[in-house]
């Protein structure tokens, strides 16, 4: 079958199941992944595993796979990556905002900033956050705030949201050290201190553009702060109202959020940075700076606030158990979510947008743009996408070649991998579920406001390519 109409099968399934059968989103992605095992045969198995690097008798016994199999493989893995972290972002969310810590960074912040420039302050703190820490920790340390801040004025809630996801999804694909953007930079040769200043450069500008669509649909559309079980939203309208001298102090409050951010943010620099691979810093901070163990080391920080300053401190227990509960739901759906991308991976779709890249003349820029955000609508992983577009365009590295710095073709792939995520991507799951949106909304909030900056981006890196080519 051919990898094209596997993709618009799997579409069709969970879109049906979720917006005409109504069933919960869990099985919904499940049902779909299974018809997308079930339709793709095992010829395309083998080559898919073939191109991945498999020998040749592994590609046959990959290919002869029981369908639950790839299937329970694949949600695994995508466990694996982000179940821990979902786990205890979940119990750092709830702990900040039961002791009060998130209710002293608000008004922290509103006596520094003023209330009105809250989104700002939203956009450019996670844009810088995301450079050195992945997307999903970013979101995980900020929703407490947003919450936060969204139950003291709810007409903003949907804004101060976008600001958050803006900022963050940008540099996650345009500003190494993070592996999509450095690895495409890799491939074509490009210097990382120039990647990062264009990087950050073109993401300035595209945050922008963010910004300018999160205050048009927070005006037309209205996002309700709902009830999430870990946190009621009455109980956040009554820590507004508690005293300052019973929260906790702005250094304590902070710490469970910039912990991580020091670890794993060290971490990257001193992987980049240092020469002496077998340095003992290096190694304290491979290990303090895994993204599994820093977020421990802060759910723990967070769990002792909570202990000390929550007024019910029999509930400790219960709130945690809250935690948890809400967190697995959510890992729950990210990793069907997981479970889908990875086996429209292996219905060979990465190949098909090869040849289909080849087939057309398009201009350079374009080419890896709309090749990347094929690969991105198709199977979900912005990372693979940009991966996999550098493999069809990593022979255009020559600047003679293209008539300009290649860092341009960097960041096109990389505006490129915004457009279009759905749900068969693990953020929009992360993103729909922690921030309480039905999937109609996280279409309007989260991926129509990636797709506006994704071609922003596209506008800006071929009008620099035209007036600025550094060659």
């Amino acid at each position: 079958m051919n990898p094209i109409l596997i993709l618009l099968l799997g579409l069709a399934v969970v879109l049906f199941c979720i917006i005409v059968l109504r069933l919960h989103a869990f099985i919904s992605l499940l049902l779909a992944a299974l018809v997308v095992g079930a339709v793709t045969t095992p010829d395309i198995l083998y080559h898919y595993a073939l191109s991945q690097g498999m020998g040749e008798d592994q590609a046959i016994t990959f290919s002869k796979q029981l369908l639950s199999k790839r299937v329970v493989g694949a949600f695994g893995n995508t466990c694996a990556k982000v179940g821990i972290l979902i786990a205890l972002a979940s119990i750092i969310g709830t702990a900040l905002l039961k002791s009060g810590g998130a209710e002293r960074i608000v008004r922290s912040a509103m006596k520094l900033f003023g209330k009105e420039r809250a989104p700002g302050a939203f956009l450019s703190g996670s844009f810088l956050l995301a450079i050195p820490v992945f997307f999903d920790t970013v979101f995980y340390l900020m929703i407490p705030l947003i919450k936060s801040f969204g139950v003291r004025n709810p007409k903003k809630f949907s804004l101060y949201l976008m600001c958050v996801i803006a900022g963050a999804v940008m540099a996650h694909s345009l500003v190494p050290p993070t592996p999509g953007p450095l690895f495409v930079a890799e491939e074509l040769g490009v210097d990382l201190g120039v990647m990062m200043l264009m990087g950050i450069f073109v993401g300035i500008i595209t945050v922008l553009a963010g910004y300018a669509y999160a205050k048009y649909a927070s005006k037309r559309w209205d996002l309700p702060l709902r009830d999430t079980p870990e946190v009621p939203i009455k109980e956040l309208q009554t820590m507004t109202e508690t005293p300052d001298e019973e929260l906790p102090g702005i250094y304590f409050a902070l710490l469970p959020i910039m912990l991580p951010v020091l670890l794993i943010a060290g971490n990257t620099i001193l992987k980049t940075t240092m020469t002496n691979k077998d340095s003992v810093l290096l190694s304290v901070f491979g290990t303090l700076g895994d993204s599994n163990l820093a977020l421990l080391f802060s759910a723990l920080v967070s769990l002792y606030l909570m202990y000390r300053y929550n007024k019910m401190a029999g509930d400790f227990q219960k709130n945690v158990q809250a935690a948890l509960s809400s967190a697995g739901v959510i890992i729950l759906i990210t990793a069907a979510g997981g479970a889908l991308g990875a086996l429209l991976q292996q219905s060979g779709i990465g190949d098909t947008v090869k040849h289909m890249a080849g087939d057309y003349q398009l201009a350079v820029l374009p080419l890896g743009f709309f090749a990347t955000a094929v690969m991105r609508t198709a199977q979900g992983s912005a990372t693979v996408a940009m991966i996999t577009a550098i493999g069809i365009l990593s022979g255009l590295s020559n600047s003679a070649t293209l008539g300009f710095h290649p860092v341009y073709l960097a960041i096109a792939i990389g505006c490129g991998s915004k457009v279009f995520a759905w749900m068969n991507d693990s953020g929009f799951w992360i993103v729909t579920k922690m921030s309480g949106m039905t999937e109609k909304e996280s279409m309007r909030f989260f991926s129509f406001l990636l797709l506006v900056m994704g071609f922003t981006g596209l506008a800006v890196v071929m009008i620099l390519a035209k007036v600025m080519p550094l060659v």
